[in-house]
């Protein structure tokens, strides 16, 4: 028998934590039906497609502790189903990777591409160097948009470069470093931290493929460290300041950057490699490549695309004021382009997007393109492609019809092509990611 001491404790304390546990199981199945809510949205618009890298929960493994839910910084990828943790907003997956390190019983493994959809990735080993000696990759192309990781694997790249047989001997420079985003700006302050003999080439201007997003444009990113400058505590930004920020990063480290120099081949040669650009030739021990995947734009393929109307990226909604315009594609960059030219005044702008839905899209960027579609400031036509382009009209092909519409100009905005042919020119290995592991 329990004293009256005893039963008193127990009121105490017991009756409280009772209170706490009953409210937490009310907390958890609220929140489960709500990840279940959120999981059948997504499948119900076919949203179910993860853009980048992106986590697989082993169920095995998973006790539903809800570390990753809370982890992730979208807020709204992940929710508990059934007791377990789950990706429930594909779609809004943009490849942290804090969910993988929150995760107690390493039930999460981060992956590229899906069964259905395959990611073509250079062969990397774990330095970032791939098959062939003294090449290395970092950022983008090799599976790392998201800029905190991006930058992190520029610097990475640099360590590996460092163990190379040879470094600071000879007349050649330790590593050229191809590309000047993200990845390659932090590979190019890491070098110079470390005293190697570097030469940064871009092919266009300062900030890699964020360079070319339409103005104002958020750019997400995490807090991350930058050699020779310090932690970058950005969350969320516009392109216009990003690009700021990386202007004032280079005036005040002085690193320099050639820009309007292309790469147009590398040789190997008895000392290391020989790097042709449209400028000039560079003997060097390594080479970094943080070129990006789309520096060809993805074109359409039909009579009248070669017209002086036809761009493939937005740079200035603003030019168009007073135009019939036609955007193409069904990711961010033509959601944004589509809603930008759709507050212009005096415009009439139709999104074209073969596809269902916009899987590919940020939350945003859909509800803008909705919230401009309810308003009439934008006609868009699902499960549609462009047949041909005339000089003051184009033809679309849809599910059930072709039709004809007045048009003065066009912005394609169908993603790029990995450089495969310049990658396998250098004799690059490449494989095609199919939810596997980087």
């Amino acid at each position: 028998m329990l004293g009256t001491d005893a039963l008193l404790s127990c009121a105490i304390y017991g009756i409280p934590l009772a209170g706490v546990l009953a409210l937490h199981s009310r907390r958890r199945r609220r929140s489960e039906r709500e990840s279940r809510r959120t999981l059948e949205r997504s499948r119900a618009a076919g949203l179910v497609e993860p853009a980048s890298l992106h986590p697989v929960i082993n169920p095995k493994r998973c006790f539903g502790c809800g570390a990753c839910v809370r982890a992730c910084p979208e807020g709204d990828v992940l929710g508990l189903v059934d007791g377990q943790s789950a990706v429930v907003n594909p779609s809004n997956c943009i490849g942290h990777g804090e969910c993988q390190l929150a995760c107690p019983a390493e039930a999460i493994t981060l992956v590229l591409g899906t069964e259905t959809r395959g990611v073509e990735i250079p062969v990397l080993g774990p330095d970032f160097q791939t098959n062939v000696p003294g090449i290395f990759v970092a950022g983008e192309l090799g599976g790392m948009g998201l800029i905190r990781n991006a930058v992190v694997q520029g610097r990475q790249a640099i360590d590996g470069v460092r163990r190379l047989d040879g470094i600071g001997k000879g007349r050649r420079l330790d590593v050229v470093i191809v590309g000047a985003g993200p990845a390659g700006l932090a590979a190019s302050l890491a070098a110079k931290r470390h005293g190697l003999r570097s030469v940064t080439l871009e092919q266009e201007s300062l900030g890699g493929s964020v360079a070319h997003y339409p103005r104002g444009k958020i750019v997400m990113t995490s807090p991350v460290e930058l050699p020779l400058f310090g932690r970058l505590a950005i969350r969320e930004t516009t392109k216009e300041a990003l690009l700021e920020l990386w202007a004032r990063v280079i005036r005040e480290t002085g690193i320099r950057i050639r820009h309007e120099e292309s790469v147009e081949a590398i040789a190997r040669t008895p000392e290391g490699l020989q790097v042709k650009t449209s400028r000039s030739s560079y003997a060097t021990r390594a080479v970094v490549l943080a070129i990006g995947r789309r520096g060809t734009p993805r074109k359409l393929g039909v009579p009248g695309e070669d017209a002086s109307k036809v761009v493939y990226r937005l740079i200035d909604a603003e030019q168009y004021g007073g135009q019939r315009l036609l955007v193409v594609g069904g990711g961010d960059s033509a959601l944004e382009a589509a809603a930008a030219l759709a507050a212009v005044p005096r415009t009439e702008v139709t999104l074209v997007h073969r596809g269902e839905a916009f899987s590919a899209g940020r939350p945003r960027n859909r509800e803008a393109v909705a919230s401009a579609a309810v308003a009439g400031r934008l006609r868009v036509r699902m499960r549609s492609q462009v047949c041909e382009l005339r000089p003051a009209s184009v033809r679309l092909r849809g599910a059930a019809r072709e039709e004809e519409i007045g048009n003065d100009a066009v912005i394609v905005c169908a993603g790029g092509l990995l450089p495969g042919a310049f990658l396998r020119s250098i004799g690059v290995d490449v494989e095609t990611k199919h939810g596997t592991p980087l």
